[in-house]
């Protein structure tokens, strides 16, 4: 195994210890970033377009465009950041964000913004690199609350972003863009010199190009002890998830008329319940129910949540099932700690950027599968039940996995006590 040694010129902040406040510090400014653009990315596309059917089809085709490269850049950089650390592969995407949000916002053509997303997409995996960051510093015991934390973070950027946003962005189109990428700035520069880096050099492991590519780093991830069938939890939840993030500005305008401030509203309720449940129930649920018991209920839950939202034919009803959906919000925190305390301490980066390759994967299958089911159904009229298809879908993507997960942690615990009754010796 290789060391690096400190580069002359970079900011001394080895001598400060990694420590969640700094990187939770680091993921809401980014996520609040991201939020701000939320409600104003699809009216900005529909002024390009010149029908609703056509709004969603070039709205799931640059989706589409920013999950592609992310998924094939997803696992290079996770392996790099294994290689050279956290720290500088997270500035890395902290510039590509910025970039990609200042070109958005000066954007004069679908195609711009098709190679813009393109860009952005190869160039940031902030998210999956958060996770490595949080696992190199978190005991194994400690992990599902810590990733509870950071995913409460990401709810904070939820609740500030989308709503700025949709403020701005009924003032202008444009102009939360480049209040978005202005953030990234900031966060470029709070990388640079405060964020400290979190993996030690005597962790650090060899980049190999052949190991980066997405497709062996997904078997990387399903030859983990204990993860196996999890793998299509991940897969189908997630596409759950991205179907919704992909689908909700679009639903919510055929459905009820909304604009961007409505939008900006109901996002910041998802992002309110993300840092209730996260950041302060999260650690009393575990302390009553198991991870992999409270992703099951969790699973459960969510399926739940789909239909309800397909069904309500008044937008109050979106914001009664967010707040209703309390156990759903704790699924990420509990699988992602299942997957990282499978990996070894030296590889949590790629297994990261394996899980977000995976999680971009989904992210491209989610516009291409709830784009077109919501151009079929934009001709519909206000209120109708039909509109939410979209959701429909998620709701049976999240029942098949609340069966997968439970058949995969029964086996599991039958393999366990197996292996118990082997061990106990014989008089």
């Amino acid at each position: 195994m290789t060391t690096i040694p400190p580069k002359a010129g970079v900011p001394a902040t080895q001598g400060r210890k990694a420590a969640m406040p700094f990187i939770m510090a680091t993921v809401l400014i980014d996520m609040v970033s991201i939020g701000l653009i939320i409600p104003v990315l699809a009216p900005l596309i529909g002024t390009f377009t010149k029908s609703q059917a056509e709004q969603a089809f070039w709205y799931g085709v640059i989706t589409i465009a920013f999950g592609l490269a992310n998924f094939f850049g997803s696992p290079i950089l996770g392996r790099l950041s294994d290689r050279y650390g956290r720290r500088p592969v997270l500035l890395i995407g902290f510039s590509g964000l910025a970039l990609s949000f200042f070109v958005t916002g000066m954007a004069t053509a679908l195609w711009m913004l098709v190679v813009v997303r393109l860009f952005s997409g190869a160039m940031q995996s902030n998210i999956s690199v958060a996770n490595a960051y949080v696992a190199d510093i978190t005991p194994p015991d400690q992990r599902a609350k810590a990733f509870g934390q950071l995913g409460a973070m990401l709810g904070m950027g939820f609740i500030l972003g989308p709503v700025i946003g949709g403020l701005l962005g009924g003032i202008n189109l444009h102009l939360p863009f480049f209040v978005a990428g202005g953030l990234a700035c900031v966060n470029w520069l709070y990388g640079y010199f405060v964020l400290p880096e979190s993996l030690p050099l005597e962790r650090r492991r060899p980049f190999v190009l052949r190991e980066a590519n997405p497709v062996n780093s997904l078997r990387g991830l399903t030859e983990l002890k204990g993860v196996g069938s999890l793998i299509f939890v991940i897969a189908l939840s997630g596409l759950a998830q991205f179907m919704t993030h992909t689908s909700w500005v679009l639903y919510t305008t055929f459905k009820f008329g909304w604009g961007p401030t409505q939008n900006g509203w109901s996002l910041m309720a998802i992002g309110l319940m993300s840092v209730l449940v996260q950041g302060v129930f999260l650690s009393r649920l575990l302390k009553r129910f198991s991870p992999q018991r409270l992703a099951i209920m969790g699973l459960v839950s969510s399926s739940i949540c789909f239909v309800l939202w397909g069904l309500a034919t008044e937008g109050w009803m979106l914001y009664a099932v967010i707040f209703a959906n309390v156990l759903g919000f704790a699924v990420s925190a509990s699988i992602q700690s299942l997957i990282s305390n499978a990996a070894e301490p030296s590889t949590q980066g790629r297994t990261a950027g394996a899980v977000g390759s995976l999680n971009s994967m989904m992210a491209v299958l989610a516009p291409a599968i709830g784009a077109p089911m919501l151009a079929t159904v934009s001709h519909l009229p206000h209120g109708d039940w039909r509109i939410g298809a979209p959701f429909y879908f998620c709701a049976m993507l999240q029942a098949a996995s609340a069966m997968i997960a439970l058949r995969h942690f029964k086996r599991a615990r039958l393999k366990r006590q197996a292996s118990s009754a082997s061990a106990v010796p014989t008089t």
